[in-house]
């Protein structure tokens, strides 16, 4: 017995590890075992947990490091009393920090441990407002890998401030990189996000999101437009809200704009907007914005795309909620 013990042999990483407890388990389900664990299996168990508990911790170090060149900017911008240029060498290092960063925090454990860190309050107060644009849309990407599918990060940064800085960013911000990953970072606030909505509707975010589809940025007008449909979608008592902005009269105008593939979303916004919704369906049928031709217009230069069938429907959709209804109510007035 003792011999074919010093001949086992165990597996070396982690993988190994989880297999050797799915083993476990399925032995423990037949007959019990005849002998316990040797010392050997046992001291080999502790060596490897101690192992992967190791790597979890190299992670939390890997952060910790990453801000500790991060926040090496507060220091030298005394010594360059008030120099705005920074070093290239410098600049580099913290780009890399942030990229490193937002890698590691894809895990969850790792966001919610850079939050007890003090990472997304440093991004707020010295990265969203850098001179740099580099530096200022990697910050607002880390927040948005942070906040994705965690509430407790998302309510913490709600509780800073952070939404009201991202929307600016993504209003007015000069660099065309920094907009769309400031967006990106309101999306993961604000989506499946009750608080977080409410804010957003505090700092009037659906203007914020009609400015961005006007915009010359493809992926802004993209994303603007995508959030504004999916927030119709989940939050319907926002309808009317958002058409007594004047919002069906600026989607229509934005639909006349040189077509593009981010049209597909915006006819989807229209159709929420009429749909369940007197007002949005009045401003539709509006003769002024001669949405009815436009649309037919619009679906016979569709047909037969198979890559805008999506876009096509909706146009088809939006066409019948508005205006066949419409032509059936005429009719019976003329007789």
């Amino acid at each position: 017995m003792a011999e074919n013990n010093q001949n086992r042999r165990y597996p070396q990483n982690l993988q190994g590890v989880l297999q050797l407890a799915m083993d476990a388990g399925s032995a423990a389900e037949g007959p019990a075992p005849v002998e316990p664990m040797s010392e050997e299996r046992k001291t080999w168990l502790r060596e490897a947990l101690a192992e992967v508990a190791k790597g979890q911790m190299d992670e939390v170090e890997q952060m910790k490091q990453c801000l500790a060149v991060l926040r090496k900017e507060e220091t030298s911008e005394r010594e360059r009393e008030g120099e705005e240029e920074m070093d290239e060498e410098d600049e580099d290092e913290r780009e890399s920090a942030f990229e490193v960063l937002s890698e590691l925090c894809e895990n969850l454990d790792n966001a919610r441990d850079l939050m007890i860190l003090g990472g997304l309050e440093l991004c707020l107060s010295k990265y969203l407002c850098h001179a740099q644009s580099g530096l200022r849309w990697r910050a607002a990407e880390l927040i948005a890998s942070c906040a994705q599918n965690m509430p407790q990060v998302q309510v913490h940064l709600l509780s800073i401030g952070a939404l009201p800085k991202l929307l600016q960013l993504t209003d007015s911000d000069p660099h065309p990189t920094v907009r769309v990953k400031a967006l990106y970072a309101v999306s993961c606030l604000v989506r499946e996000q009750e608080a977080g909505l409410q804010a957003f509707l505090t700092h009037d975010g659906f203007s914020v999101l009609m400015r961005g589809m006007q915009s010359e940025n493809e992926k802004l007008r993209t994303k603007s437009a995508f959030l504004l449909l999916n927030l119709l979608t989940s939050h319907p008592e926002q309808k009317g809200t958002v058409v007594s902005m004047g919002m069906v009269q600026q989607l229509v105008s934005v639909l006349r704009t040189p077509h593009s593939p981010f049209h597909e979303h915006v006819l989807g916004a229209l159709c929420c907007l009429v749909e369940d919704c007197p007002q949005g369906l009045k401003d539709c049928r509006n003769p002024t914005l001669g949405l009815e031709e436009f649309l037919r217009q619009r679906s016979r230069e569709l047909q037969g795309k198979e890559e805008s069938q999506e876009e096509l429907d909706f146009c088809e959709r939006l066409r019948v909620a508005c205006f066949r209804g419409q032509q059936s109510e005429d009719n019976g007035m003329d007789r």
